[in-house]
């Protein structure tokens, strides 16, 4: 059988109502362009459709392809399925000559497969998003045992388990779809429709391998790879690529050549790496895990993620311990809390670190290199202030917080691996460009993008080049010493969205004449435009009645 084009699917979907049959009173959702909101796969297109008497949303898959026995396949499936209750999987439906389509093809009226719609994203974006997210990637590794031995548990089997047929719902709920090579005891004897993804399936499966087990091997590959991300974010850097997790289909034909799974041997020592690895090597010496409990991916549910301080107390610089070098760290190792301002040449920080304190190398002069463990997800403000012989500076990828601007005074070279943050044209952004943490450019003149909503805590601070900034409408918010001794800086306009500006925001900006602020400022902190000595009689005196001497003094 023929099947129509994806265009020609879209010219009907966009008159459903007249197109549809059973399922005329569903109407396509729109795109921010105004067509109907689709995805494409090899063999299908699905489209988002919506009953607008219940609000509910459903995916409406149409066949781009012929596939011998689909029909009777899903018939099956969605009886099999129609008394499961489980999030883990969504109800289906299957309907002939649902579609009238006006195509080139010898048939007017095609079928389509109803599914409910989910919300979310594959769990294939979800982990390019949070992979150097510790505490993310052992959730959804606890999540996806879960659902492996959930699935493991029944007499069905999904059939071609990879990442972009797993739903991650904004909960972290994991939800099953597409369904097209999926077994269930009524076809038993039968041949497979698919061999599965070569990365995710076992090197030897062939049609004939079409049971309750031919998923054993993907959810044994999946949950290893998981467990080690959330163990070491590195290694989807290192070994990863866009269509698998850690390993590839060559790595399965023979492990002792997979660098891969040489890079395992060093996660051993963690309990449940060491099960999951097993369980691998049983599913890749037998086809399948028959031989073990599903309860063999029972993986702990990892505790509530620690907040880690960049604080650096003198009641923690009492309690710390000190490396050979004389820097102090918590007892734990966790947290570099003071480098010696003697500190010379390299310097790798220890590996476990978690956190690198506010002011941790503060005029460490002689510090000529640092080394930055994979294992850090905090930087505290001005880590490296004044260390003025340190050439460059990467932050690795476990980064995914940083309080204030680490960098500031502090001239060398910075480079960046973590997908927490944005670095180009020599500025520093968060992920999605909304605060402003570091300005690193010798320009004397900077437009801020328009994406900003905050200018973070000394992000221009000491940039005596500086002459002009324009500041967006976008900004609410304007940090501690964000400016501060920007010496250069002539006039500011602060826009009508700045409700609040930081203690010393402006602190000895000799040049600054003129500045004006907005009506919408609630709060300005104390000592905001302490030095600034240029300011013009009346500018000052109108902002004095307003806010006070303080803000001068």
């Amino acid at each position: 059988m023929q099947y129509p084009l994806i265009s020609e699917y879209l010219a009907a979907i966009r008159d459903a109502k007249d197109n549809l049959d059973k399922l005329s009173h569903l109407v396509p959702v729109l795109d921010k362009y105004g067509e109907p909101y689709r995805s494409s796969g090899a063999f299908a297109v699905v489209f988002k459709m919506k009953d607008e008497q219940t609000g509910k949303c459903y995916a409406l898959k149409c066949f781009t392809e012929d596939q011998e026995g689909r029909a009777e396949a899903y018939h099956k499936i969605a009886e099999e399925l129609e008394f499961v209750d489980s999030p883990y999987i969504t109800s289906v439906k299957y309907l002939e000559n649902e579609l009238f389509v006006d195509s080139n093809c010898e048939n007017e009226e095609f079928p389509v497969l109803l599914m409910d719609w989910i919300e979310g994203e594959t769990m294939e974006t979800y982990i390019a998003d949070n992979y150097t997210d510790n505490y993310a990637m052992s959730m959804l590794c606890y999540r996806f045992c879960k659902m492996a031995a959930w699935l493991r548990s029944q007499s069905f089997a999904h059939g071609d388990i990879k990442p972009d047929n797993i739903m991650v719902r904004p909960d972290g709920t994991l939800t099953l779809v597409d369904y097209d090579g999926m077994f269930v005891p009524a076809m038993k004897g039968q041949k497979s429709p698919t061999i599965g993804t070569k990365d995710f399936s076992h090197p030897l499966r062939t049609i004939d391998d079409f049971d309750e087990t031919i998923d054993d091997f993907a959810l044994a590959s999946i949950a290893l790879s998981l467990k080690a991300i959330s163990l070491d974010p590195s290694l989807l850097q290192n070994y990863g690529a866009s269509d698998c997790l850690l390993f590839s289909a060559a790595d399965y034909l023979d492990l002792s050549k997979s660098n891969t799974f040489t890079a395992l041997q060093g996660l051993l020592a963690d309990e449940e790496a060491r099960t999951l690895l097993s369980m691998f090597l049983l599913a890749s010496a037998k086809k399948d895990l028959s031989m073990c409990s599903f309860r063999l991916f029972d993986v702990q549910k990892p505790k509530e993620e620690e907040v880690w301080s960049t604080e650096v107390t003198k009641e923690d610089l009492k309690n710390a311990v000190e490396d050979e070098f004389g820097v102090k760290y918590s007892k734990d190792w966790k947290r570099l809390l003071k480098a010696p301002s003697g500190l010379k040449g390299e310097y790798s920080i220890r590996k476990g670190v978690k956190v690198i304190g506010n002011g941790a190398f503060w005029c460490c002069r002689s510090l000529t290199k640092i080394n930055i463990p994979n294992s850090v997800t905090n930087i505290g403000n001005g880590a490296f202030l004044e260390c003025s012989s340190l050439s460059n500076i990467n932050i690795p990828s476990s980064v995914v917080n940083m309080n204030g601007n680490p960098f500031f005074y502090w001239n060398g070279d910075l480079h960046n691996d973590s997908k927490a943050f944005i670095y180009e044209h020599q500025v520093l952004f968060n992920k999605d460009k909304t605060t402003l943490i570091a300005y690193r450019s010798k320009e004397k003149n900077y437009i801020i993008p328009n994406s900003v909503t905050n200018i973070g805590d000394f992000a221009f601070g000491g940039y005596r080049s500086l002459t002009n900034i324009n500041i967006p409408n976008s900004v609410t918010s304007i940090g501690n010493d964000a400016f501060g001794r920007c010496y250069s800086l002539t006039s500011i306009n602060i826009p009508d969205g700045v409700t609040n500006i930081g203690h010393a925001a402006f602190y000895k900006c000799e040049s600054l004449t003129s500045i004006n602020i907005p009506d919408g400022v609630t709060n300005i902190g104390d000592y905001a435009f302490l030095f600034c000595k240029n300011i013009l009689p009346k500018i000052k005196s109108d902002i004095i009645n307003r806010f006070g001497e303080k803000i001068f003094e």
